[in-house]
């Protein structure tokens, strides 16, 4: 007889372990972004990764759903046991909140995205400051003075570049729409790492159901079911 119950733990226990993968291809993709030469397409995207994205708690989380996941198996090959269940469930509850944690600290710093990237703007060289520029049709940061912008072909003087914007309108806009579905991501992480916690919470109501009532049958001489 199928086992309705298990089979929903199984399921979502699958979609949990596709959680982690996704976690680890997003660290190491960011990883690998990272050592590439920047480019117009791509200095304004590594820029904001490099600043807001903590790809080693990433690749940690990752590896702890993986840990958490290996301790289903064994909670699911052994069809009476309760206590790998329940270790289950508090690794996936673990789980969850470090991810929640993630998610939260990239959201919050959607918040603060002005007086971040004025730092991060600072710290660029003027290459990397050039190509953002051409990338986001801007001179300068505030404005084409302050700081002074780099002479480029978005902006090959001062009379041009003070018909600019300056790029910290433009900048903002684009980290927040490129950080909004990493963090809104995370947190759907989470929500399947609550369902897996509710379905492990089923699977333990349903094994001890059972075991109750096989102590009953044995009391009655009925034997083990």
């Amino acid at each position: 007889m199928r086992d309705n119950i298990l089979l929903t733990y199984a399921l979502v226990d699958i979609l949990f372990l596709v959680s982690g993968v996704l976690l680890l291809a997003f660290a190491l993709t960011t990883q690998s972004m990272g050592h590439q030469t920047p480019t117009v397409t791509t200095a304004a995207r590594d820029i904001i990764l490099k600043q807001a994205a903590p790809v080693s708690a990433t690749i940690g989380n990752a590896v702890l759903v993986f840990i958490t996941f290996l301790i289903s198996i064994a909670a699911m090959v052994m069809p009476m046991t309760r206590g790998w269940l329940k270790l289950n469930g508090y690794m996936t509850a673990v789980c969850a909140l470090f991810t929640m944690i993630l998610g939260l600290s990239m959201w919050v710093d959607t918040l603060r995205t002005r007086s971040n990237l004025s730092v991060v703007w600072a710290d660029q060289p003027a290459s990397t400051q050039s190509l953002i520029q051409q990338a986001l049709k801007c001179c300068g940061y505030a404005n084409s003075t302050s700081p002074p912008f780099v002479v480029d072909s978005q902006c090959p003087s001062a009379v041009e570049a003070a018909t600019q914007i300056g790029c910290v309108g433009p900048f903002s806009t684009y980290a927040n729409n490129f950080l909004d579905p990493i963090f809104t991501g995370a947190f759907g992480i989470v929500g399947v790492d609550v369902a897996l916690i509710l379905a492990i919470t089923m699977v333990v109501k349903d094994r001890a159901e059972k075991e109750r009532y096989r102590h009953i049958d044995e009391k009655n001489g009925a034997g083990a079911i």
